[in-house]
C-alpha cells in the first residue's frame, strides 16, 4: 500500500507562515496527482489545493493568492506553502495521493494521517 508521511504542522499567529510536506512511499506504480485537504471543527473535509504530475494546480477560492502547492515528482513529495494565515485556516490538514499500485487497476485515493494547523487569534 501507499504510505503518506506528513510534517510541518503546528501553531502560528495570524499573518504568519507554515510549510507542510508530504512524502509518498510504498508500492507505487504511478501517482496522477497529489493534494491537500483540510477539515475544521464542525465542517466537512474540503479540498485546499492539488497538483498533477504535469504541474497543473487547483486551489480553493479561500486560499488563492496565499497558499502555494508544489510537487517533486521524482521524490513523490508534495508541499503546501501557507502564507498570510488566518484563524479560519485552523484545521486538520490531510495529504492525499491519487494513483495506482497495480497498472490495470483504476486509480484510488490514499490519505495521510493528518496534521494539525492552528492559527491563534
Amino acid at each position: 500500500q501507499v504510505q503518506l508521511v506528513e510534517s510541518g504542522g503546528g501553531l502560528v499567529q495570524p499573518g504568519g507562515s507554515l510549510r507542510l510536506s508530504c512524502v509518498a512511499s510504498g508500492s507505487i506504480y504511478s501517482i496522477i496527482a497529489m493534494g491537500w485537504y483540510r477539515q475544521a471543527p464542525g465542517k466537512q473535509r474540503e479540498l485546499v489545493a492539488s497538483v498533477t504530475t504535469r504541474n497543473s494546480t487547483n486551489y480553493a477560492d479561500s486560499v488563492k493568492g496565499r497558499f502555494t502547492i508544489s510537487r517533486d515528482n521524482a521524490k513523490n513529495t508534495v508541499y503546501l506553502q501557507m502564507n498570510s494565515l488566518k484563524s479560519e485556516d485552523t484545521a486538520v490538514y490531510y495529504c492525499n495521493a491519487y494513483g495506482r499500485t497495480i497498472r490495470p487497476d483504476p486509480p484510488r485515493h490514499y490519505w495521510g494521517q493528518g496534521t494539525q494547523v492552528t492559527v491563534s487569534s
